[in-house]
């Protein structure tokens, strides 16, 4: 058994399963269970490893000191939209009509997190997550959020996580709940709207400098998946170890519930001198954007960059993206100082590597056997739908 160290603990569930078997074809329901598991798990890795698929669930975790609340919400909300995504895909793609396939839009997707103490065990061969908080989280399933809030896809959010992870709940829209377990007590909790961050989210205008707005592009290749990279360019001790070249000192983050995302402003610390970011867009782990302000012996200078994280089959390539102010003045500084921007970045982009290299190779070190996947057969009910890449 391992030394008890402070972990996330997180559960996937995809609600509604049962009810949803009752009356449809098996075979067409545990390719669907299968695929749509599959979309989960690949989603919430690497940040998460799975430690056990538990039927239509998956138990997954994190040690606690890589995963801050940002980027707790980060990966849940990533992994629901893709969750709804692909149930929506593999529903309109389908020409099969039988019950499993037609009643795809029942499945639901709900998550449970909690942070505690954990021990890794290895038992005749596997490893067991051990101690009373995995027995906490597994409770926590068993809850009554949709009879008190009507609430049906939520992430629900246990008080020592919150505490944990450095969360303001209350300011981000969560629900406050408590359930009541025997041998447990209370247990105080937070609920977020899953359904209703997905019609926010479906609603937001994008905000993007593609390549063709473009005025300067600076490539930034990694080895890492678009996770890992979305960590080390969006936590703020992360970005000041990589961006040396550029003078970096702090990052000073202003967020609503100290969750990043638009909204959010970054004090870009070079010394005493600060540029002040603005956050426009949020797509993790896609693409950020930015409208920066900074003060030049020419005059003030603002404009807008998209960080595009294009995955490959090496890793992830970083397009740094600017697009040009608005101000013919300002296109002029732009123009002059621009000139300088490349080598420095080029050295940061270096760094970011390095750093990126060393992180995955001491995450690989301590990471666990993760178990299969089981892979959907893709008969009648993935007809005209492409079959989903599950990674490890």
């Amino acid at each position: 058994m391992t030394t008890p160290e402070s972990t996330c603990l997180l559960i996937a569930d995809i609600s509604g399963y049962t009810s949803y078997l009752a009356g449809v074809e098996l075979d067409h329901a545990q390719d669907i269970l299968a695929d749509l598991m599959g979309t989960v798990v690949t989603s919430l890795r690497p940040t998460f490893r799975l430690a056990k698929l538990e039927g239509d669930a998956a138990f997954t975790f994190a040690p606690a000191n890589q995963v801050d609340g940002s980027l707790l919400l980060d990966t849940i909300e990533r992994c629901y939209f893709g969750f709804r995504r692909r149930r929506r895909d593999v529903r309109q793609a389908t020409s099969c009509e039988c019950n499993a396939c037609m009643r795809i839009p029942d499945l639901n997707l709900k998550f449970v997190a909690h942070v505690g103490s954990v021990a890794r065990q290895r038992m005749m061969g596997l490893e067991e997550l051990v101690g009373s908080d995995v027995i906490v989280v597994h409770r926590l399933l068993k809850n009554t959020i949709v009879e008190s809030t009507g609430i049906e896809a939520y992430a629900m959010f246990s008080q020592a996580c919150i505490d944990a992870t450095g969360l303001e709940a209350g300011a981000l829209g969560m629900t406050p709940h408590l359930e009541s377990y025997d041998y447990l007590g209370e247990i105080p909790s937070w609920v977020l709207d899953l359904e209703r961050r997905w019609a926010e989210e479906d609603a937001r205008a994008r905000v993007i400098v593609d390549a063709d707005a473009a005025v300067l592009d600076v490539p930034m290749p990694t080895s890492a998946p678009p996770q890992t990279v979305w960590e080390f360019l969006t936590t703020p001790g992360r970005r000041v170890a990589w961006s040396g070249a550029t003078g970096v000192t702090a990052v000073i983050v202003d967020a609503p519930g100290n969750r990043r995302g638009v909204g959010a402003t970054n004090h870009c610390m070079h010394g005493k001198d600060v540029i002040l970011e603005e956050i426009l867009d949020w797509r993790p782990f896609d693409y950020f954007t930015i409208r920066s302000t900074m003060q030049t012996p020419a005059g003030p200078l603002r404009f807008v960059t998209t960080f595009d994280l294009e995955p490959t089959t090496d890793g992830t390539i970083v397009h740094m993206r600017f697009g040009a102010p608005a101000s013919k003045k300002e296109r002029a500084i732009f123009a002059q100082v621009g000139e300088t921007f490349g080598p420095l970045f080029a050295a940061n982009a270096e760094a970011l590597r390095l750093q990126l290299d060393a992180a995955l190779s001491e995450r690989a070190a301590d990471a666990p056997v993760e178990p299969d996947l089981p892979a959907p057969s893709l008969g009648a009910p993935f007809a005209g739908i492409e079959p989903l890449v599950i990674v490890g």
